[in-house]
């Protein structure tokens, strides 16, 4: 799966680096993503653990949780080095698409200094942060009263690492043309690193301003640095950025709402389409806010949101949803699933087709992940349907409709990162989706009639099977439903939480491997690196969102929002299409997730206030992010699915996926005139 995500980026894998500076970055990555897949493994172990002793032996543990959530802190941090150097954090890339390639070079340039700035300003004051902790003598509210410090480590270790892997791409983008410059970055950064630790604790504030000494170095060290690698033009590009963007913030301080909104807003979209990465584009809207906005710059909030924002133990289940979904590729086992379906659906007209929504929908009910559904069905149901004679189009637009069923049909990541987010309960969000869920896999497998009847030369005529062989093809896949049952009868039967029930996902999956005899170490090791990969740069996003969300809500944006919306007086079902099309033309250019994050804080409070159900609004976000998914020119199931396929344009999967969208949209609307969809699960078994 992260290699799909990959493939969606900018940067393409280097020629073997020659410099010793970027051989030692490769080694301190390779290091972070070591420890990373170790925390995971460990992670993972004890969740199980504590699973076993509670429901098998009546005695439950009083350290789990606390281990598991700061091995999950280890996961993500040491994790982004590596998602850096694999060029996995998301990007918008409208702009640097069109642009010619010694244009996309300098815009790639800029964009990374930019983000450079946001990374060394978080590490400089998580370093900070831990240090006072350590100070302090603090200690964590849980029965181990654990200091602090230790496990804010990793965080400040990961976020120095990440800067380095960060240096190391502009170095390979365009490396220094001499000896002498490749030593200058090293130096600085060292210099750096010893100055600002004798500053310690203090500020160091020039008196009469709101600028620090520490902020300077910092600013005055990267220019040196971009001179040095990247030449004088690419420096001044970036300083003219940055400082044009924070001479405007400083002179926005005390003016109206409205006007701070709106610069947030507009900020924070040209630096996603200018390509800067959608975490680095939200954090350094954050860090201007911080610095030039408040009353007081308050930087420390960097460090106390990247904590707080991952310190959850309830966020540990994504990293073991994405493992059990890596390991079920490895196995194999969805190749057969879908195998199994096509000799159930072979007959049907479009039954390929519907075997395909039937496999995306099963699949998505272990995996939690939209991409790596797309991933999966991409590599196993496209090419057969293709090759059977269906169109490359209804083909491609099947499986991309289907691929986002992985983030509906519980256990969902998206829902996951939501329910944390809100405070609602992640059980209630997982009931709510089962129903929305298999009724859109129905109106999926309908448009693929309707298809069928409109242009019939798109659907070839299906072929029967025996029933020996229908028999025969299932019993092959039931490992796969054992897995289903282990999974959600865990979670429904009060046996495991959502967090501990991706833990034992991840263990069933991983002993289906083992007996398949299809993972080796390599390969095993190959899908603990990629699920560290891609928890770092989702929960990446989540620290940005964070930061951003917290200069909002301070600014008391989200207040004057609902504020504006009573003093309105519009009907409640206008507000709610006021909110779907701002989704609608967000998705067409923004990363789900990211969307999902950077406008809960506004949009929520809105929902809540005109009267609308949290959870109901969880399921319905998620259909949002759906669309997302799946709309150009940033649906990232549209670039994975192309990436799988050298034959099929990205118009035509485009083209595939139009009618799959109308559908989802229509379904949306359903879903507000009849709320109990989503509702009446939740309330039966609440």
């Amino acid at each position: 799966m992260a290699d799909a995500m990959v493939a969606t980026g900018m940067l393409h894998p280097p020629a073997e680096p020659r410099s010793p500076v970027i051989r030692g970055i490769d080694r301190l990555s390779d290091l972070g993503g070591f420890v990373g897949a170790l925390a995971l493994v460990v992670m993972t172990g004890i969740v199980v653990f504590e699973v076993i002793s509670r429901y098998v032996f009546n005695e439950p543990t009083s350290w789990v949780t606390e281990i598991g959530t700061y091995l999950f802190v280890a996961i993500v941090f040491f994790g982004m080095a590596p998602a850096q150097r694999a060029n996995a954090h998301i990007q918008v890339e409208i702009l640097v698409d069109s642009v010619s390639k010694p244009w996309r070079t300098r815009l790639e340039l800029v964009t990374l200094w930019l983000g450079l700035v946001f990374v060394v300003f978080a590490a400089w004051h998580t370093a900070r942060f831990t240090f006072l902790e350590y100070v302090h003598g603090a200690r964590d509210w849980g029965l181990l009263g654990t200091p602090q410090w230790m496990p804010q480590i990793p965080m400040t270790l990961g976020l120095i690492l990440f800067a380095a892997a960060i240096l190391r791409d502009l170095h390979e983008l365009r490396p220094p043309r001499s000896v002498a410059a490749q030593w200058i970055v090293p130096a600085v950064a060292l210099s750096l690193m010893l100055a600002l630790a004798f500053m310690g604790r203090s500020d160091w504030r020039i008196p009469g301003t709101r600028f620090d000494w520490g902020s300077i170095l910092i600013c005055a060290a990267i220019v040196v640095a971009m001179v040095a690698w990247s030449g004088w033009r690419i420096a001044a590009a970036t300083v003219i950025a940055f400082g044009g963007l924070a001479l405007i913030f400083y002179y926005s301080r005390g003016t109206s709402l409205l006007w701070l909104g709106s610069l947030l807003g507009l900020t924070l979209l040209v630096l996603l389409f200018a390509g800067v990465r959608v975490a680095f584009a939200m954090g350094l809207v954050g860090l201007l806010g911080l610095y030039f906005l408040l009353p007081q710059t308050q930087l420390p909030v960097l460090a106390d949101r990247s904590w707080t924002s991952i310190n959850s133990f309830t966020l540990t289940a994504v990293p073991s949803f994405v493992l059990m979904g890596a390991l079920l590729v490895r196995s194999g086992i969805t190749t057969e699933l879908f195998d199994a379906l096509v000799t159930w659906f072979g007959k049907t007209p479009g039954g390929l087709a519907h075997a395909s929504v039937a496999a995306s929908a099963t699949f998505a009910a272990v995996c939690g992940s939209s991409l790596a559904t797309a991933a999966t069905l991409g590599s196993v149901a496209a090419p057969e349907m293709v090759r059977r004679g269906y169109s490359p189009r209804l083909t491609y637009g099947v499986v991309a409709a289907g691929a986002t069923l992985g983030i509906l049909i519980p256990p969902s990541i998206a829902m996951i990162i939501y329910g944390n987010v809100v405070g609602v309960a992640v059980t209630q969000l997982f009931l709510a989706g089962i129903i929305p869920g298999l009724l859109l896999s129905a109106l999926f497998m309908v448009t693929v009639f309707v298809w069928g009847l409109v242009s019939p030369s798109a659907i070839p005529k299906g072929e029967s099977y025996a029933w020996s062989r229908k028999l025969s093809s299932t019993v092959g896949v039931l490992p796969f439903l054992v897995l289903i049952a282990a999974v959600l009868g865990s979670l429904y039967l009060g046996i495991a939480t959502p967090t501990e029930a991706g833990a034992i996902g991840a263990v069933a999956a991983l002993g289906m491997a083992l007996k398949r005899r299809r993972l080796d170490w390599d390969a095993f090791y190959a899908c603990l690196i990629d699920t560290v990969k891609v928890t770092a740069f989702i929960m990446l996003i989540v620290v940005g969102a964070a930061i951003m969300s917290w200069v909002f809500d301070y600014l008391r944006l989200p207040r004057a929002m609902v504020q504006l919306v009573t003093d309105a007086n519009l009907a409640p079902w206008l507000v709610f299409a006021i909110i779907v099309g701002i989704y609608l033309i967000l998705g067409c250019f923004i990363e789900s997730i990211a969307m999902m994050l950077m406008t809960l804080s506004v949009t929520f409070p809105v929902i809540v206030s005109i009267g609308l159900d949290p959870i109901w609004f969880g399921v319905v976000l998620v259909l949002l992010v759906e669309i997302g998914l799946v709309t150009p020119p940033v649906g990232l199931v549209l670039f994975v699915l192309k990436g799988m396929s050298n034959d099929v344009s990205l118009r035509d999967i485009s083209y595939g996926v139009i009618p799959y969208i109308f559908v989802m949209l229509s379904f949306i609307w359903l879903l507000y005139f009849f709320p109990g969809i989503v509702t009446w699960l939740p309330q039966q078994v609440g």
